[in-house]
């Protein structure tokens, strides 16, 4: 094996290790946010999250010399991403604190698929039928987690379904965000909209703020590991091969599969793995047409 293989052999493994903590965050924030939803308001968890998540990224853009304002940053497709990540957030956030967060995690994670299907409907890229089957599979497995019209099916569970679709907007609208802007600012502009969206949540809940330290210290907890997870991630998608690092994101339903039970007492049933399962191989098969694809469109004289 030459000296170039097996550098890039190490990137990809960093790469991964990188990706796999990054998503092991992202499930502790969940487990944060839903452990404080249990003493304070959603519409309050929201806004201390949003609060903390925009200090952080307005700190790292500092440090980075960027400027926290940016003309680019009100430019239409900006708002779209706003609009977007406050709906994404918004129904996320209370699909974890009313319902478990073993099915919330297993619906999050069709996100890449409907991302799939919207860069093919939106941006023209070209999506073969074999990656439409695995699509629809995919969501036919989220259909099977959320048992519509059957005894097991909870009304709740569809927020987490909401949450997912304004998450896959949002990522939609950063594939057209202006490229002058960096990933602390892009983080500090998504976490610009959760405050508000929280205060706004609270009036319409007719809810009143609650004083609870321990509850604070959580969503704390969840901002520290959410700005480690984004970094992470960042990291990750910039030391190896997106197509061979991108798949250990789905290691993140294994963490909140494992923390739902242990943390929460939850116990996912057969309907409810067996929709996680096809969720996992939908978008799994998905990604590595993909990289296939790719590896063709890149062959010589291909």
């Amino acid at each position: 094996m030459t000296r170039a293989r097996l550098r890039g052999l190490s990137d990809n493994l960093r790469g991964a290790a990188f990706m796999v903590a990054a998503m092991a965050g992202f499930a502790l924030e969940d487990m944060s946010l839903k452990g404080a939803a249990q003493s304070l308001p959603v519409g309050q968890v929201m806004m201390l999250f949003g609060l903390g998540g925009t200090l952080a990224f307005a700190l790292l853009a500092r440090q980075k010399g960027e400027p926290l304002l940016h003309p680019d940053m009100v430019a239409p497709r900006m708002l779209l991403r706003m609009v977007a990540e406050s709906t994404g957030r918004l129904f996320y956030t209370l699909a974890i604190a009313l319902t478990p967060l073993v099915s919330a995690s297993a619906i999050l994670q069709a996100t890449p698929l409907v991302v799939v299907a919207g860069a093919a409907l939106l941006f023209g890229e070209t999506v073969g039928w074999r990656r439409w089957a695995a699509i629809l599979a995919g969501l036919a497995g989220v259909l099977l987690i959320l048992r519509p019209g059957l005894s097991g099916f909870e009304p709740a569970s569809v927020l987490a379904l909401l949450g997912m679709l304004g998450f896959a907007g949002r990522d939609l609208a950063t594939r057209a965000a202006p490229k002058r802007l960096s990933n602390a600012q892009l983080g500090l502009c998504g976490f610009a909209v959760i405050a508000p969206t929280g205060a706004l949540l609270l009036v319409v809940m007719g809810a009143r703020p609650v004083w609870n330290v321990a509850a604070f210290g959580m969503v704390g907890a969840g901002v520290l590991v959410g700005v480690a997870a984004y970094s992470l991630l960042t990291a990750a998608m910039r030391c190896g091969e997106v197509s061979v690092v991108t798949p250990f994101r789905y290691t993140r339903l294994l963490f909140g599969i494992a923390l739902g039970i242990l943390v929460f007492g939850e116990r996912p049933d057969a309907a409810m793995l067996a929709g996680s399962a096809i969720v996992l191989a939908a978008g799994l098969y998905t990604l590595l047409r993909d990289r296939r694809a790719s590896r063709r469109a890149g062959a010589p004289g291909g």
